[in-house]
């Protein structure tokens, strides 16, 4: 798969669900999406903490089949969200299949829930995903970080999704002189017509709720393993429809990102 998304097929391409992984932009404040000009950044600290707005979970029975998509200039340290703020994310509706917004709701709960990462949804927006998209959008959503975007889109306007690729996700890091990176928003893109389809068959809520989980996996900094047994793993099916150890592991790091207010 290209980017970061999850592939799902048809019954007739036996329903193989490819999960790609995620593509990151690691810049200085001023940066933006790809090679797009600088857009300025929004004031520093909007919503900052002083301590972490939640913590992780133990996991009980930690797993190594997980990997980060980006660390820090010290080669260890995963990239993360800043977990002294809330995530917000808004919601392109357009589109999308029935019962499409409770699956995000509850793919952005597993998340949440296993990172100690707030989440906050703003509602729905018409913005459309586009890999220039701008981390700052003062017109939009005011002097903040854009939210993440989470859109429902057709082969139409995505040519990806007239391959096995079912969905994407990308999350933008920024810096900050002399303090770690953190993703300050992103975006995910979930094929509608693939997955209304499969919500029709047995089981089909399952799968589509992975494959969800799986690109928000990304969006939070999560890569692909080898292991089938992850919701990592790049090939979705019906039998792995919940995080592994691994994923719980990798994820719980994840929520122990750096809180950075001068972003």
């Amino acid at each position: 798969m290209d980017g970061t998304g999850t592939q799902v097929g048809e019954q007739t391409r036996r329903w193989a669900l490819l999960l790609a992984a995620g593509v990151l932009g690691v810049g200085a404040v001023t940066g933006a999406w790809d090679d797009s000009p600088p857009l300025g950044q929004p004031t520093p600290g909007h919503e900052a903490s002083a301590v972490a707005l939640g913590a992780p979970p133990l996991v009980p029975f930690p797993g190594t089949g997980y990997r980060f998509l980006d660390l820090q200039d010290d080669g260890l340290t995963p990239v993360a969200w800043d977990p002294c703020r809330p995530v917000h994310y808004v919601v392109r509706e357009a589109g999308s299949p029935p019962g499409g917004r409770e699956l995000i709701e509850a793919a952005v709960g597993q998340i949440s829930a296993a990172t100690g990462l707030r989440f906050v949804a703003d509602g729905a927006t018409d913005e459309s995903p586009s890999p220039a998209r701008p981390g700052y959008q003062p017109q939009r959503y005011g002097d903040r970080w854009a939210p993440v975007l989470i859109a429902w889109q057709t082969a139409a306007e995505n040519s990806d999704f007239a391959t096995d690729v079912v969905g994407q996700a990308r999350s933008l890091s920024m810096t900050s002189p002399g303090r770690p990176a953190v993703y300050v928003t992103g975006q995910v893109s979930l094929d509608a017509e693939t997955l209304a389809a499969q919500l029709t068959a047995p089981g089909g809520s399952a799968l589509a709720r992975a494959v969800i989980v799986h690109e928000l996996g990304h969006l939070v900094g999560l890569g692909h393993v080898d292991q089938a047994s992850e919701i990592m793993y790049p090939r979705a099916n019906r039998v792995i429809t919940e995080l592994g150890p691994g994923d719980r592991t990798g994820l719980a790091r994840l929520g122990h990102g750096p809180c950075v207010p001068e972003l």
